[in-house]
């Protein structure tokens, strides 16, 4: 899973990358300038973490154009701004959570596994031949018989049968960090 996180504190888009590269995930940091929204509508991503107080054009903006090409990708807004009306206001553009900075780096990690979790009506398995690959249960069967995977391997599996019939490039593989 490939996140971008657009952030213009140091401190806090390392500590993000860091903590959230140990849980698997790829990450990409945009914090100036047009580079953040150039990012964003690359479609590559399955999540944007997003500050709202950016130098040159503000998360808010950013957030609408990104809006307008990718309808469902979620977006999560991490900021210093905290009252009522702007949590309110936060969470009206159509994001599709707000999280107060300071935040504890366990909850942020729990949002973002809900907003990734397969939403009502979406497959979380696949087939491909005779193999069944479950990522609610974290599971593979080859027909009836269950294959224990490590979570590279899993990793690996599942971005393999979700592209499958397209040429997937070693490159590509290790920029998109299945498994770490």
């Amino acid at each position: 899973m490939r996140i971008l996180i657009v952030e213009d504190e140091p401190e806090i888009y390392n500590f993000l990358k860091q903590g959230l590269e140990e849980e698997s995930y790829a990450i990409d940091i945009a914090e100036e300038g047009k580079k953040e929204l150039e990012l964003a509508l690359t479609g590559e991503y399955d999540i944007l973490l997003l500050d709202w107080m950016l130098p040159g054009m503000s998360g808010i903006e950013i957030f609408r154009q990104f809006r307008k090409q990718f309808k469902e990708t979620p977006v999560i807004f991490l900021t210093a701004k905290d009252t009522l009306d702007e949590t309110i206001f936060g969470l009206q553009t159509g994001a599709n959570d707000y999280i107060k900075k300071p935040f504890h780096f366990e909850e942020l990690l729990e949002r973002i596994k809900v907003q990734l979790r397969p939403k009502t009506g979406e497959h979380s398995i696949f087939k491909l031949r005779n193999i069944m690959l479950n990522t609610s249960t974290y599971q593979v069967h080859k027909e009836a018989e269950e294959i224990s995977l490590t979570q590279k391997e899993f990793a690996l599996l599942e971005y393999l049968i979700r592209n499958k019939g397209i040429v997937c490039r070693r490159s590509r593989i290790i920029e998109s960090n299945p498994g770490n």
